[in-house]
């Protein structure tokens, strides 16, 4: 079994179905399969999650005559390797030039708050000497 765990070895599809995985927690073929745009059929989702378990990113376990599939790594990490890749890929490694994209992007308003956590977030950066 290679174990790679890492998000980049990830098909398109693959990604679909540890999306679903990561936000439901666990999940068996049939969930999977109800929650990806224009799935592919049951075979083709029960194959690639086979495949997702021996590349390492998933386990199993019996419920009757299903399989329950979870990911065998934490939300929390997974998050920190997509970012550090996303970091490194489009952003030359700099946190502050992703957040200046971001911030360059959304339509949306920040809140008060928001505003108080980023400029909170600086400040201990500052402090830091990061």
């Amino acid at each position: 079994m290679s174990k790679s765990n890492s998000a980049a070895d990830l098909s398109r599809r693959e990604r679909q179905i540890m999306d679903v995985i990561y936000r439901m927690g666990k999940a068996t073929a049939v969930d999977v399969t109800e929650q990806i745009p224009d799935p592919p059929g049951n075979a083709t989702v029960r194959k690639l999650l086979r495949i997702l378990e021996e590349k390492g990113h998933l386990r199993h376990e019996r419920d009757g005559s299903r399989f329950v599939y979870s990911p065998t790594v934490s939300k929390e990490a997974a998050r920190e390797s997509a970012m550090s890749h996303m970091l490194d890929t489009f952003f030359r490694g700099s946190a502050a030039r992703a957040v200046i994209a971001l911030l360059d992007q959304s339509d949306d308003e920040l809140s008060e708050s928001e505003r108080e956590q980023i400029s909170e977030l600086i400040e201990r950066s500052r402090r830091e000497g990061r």
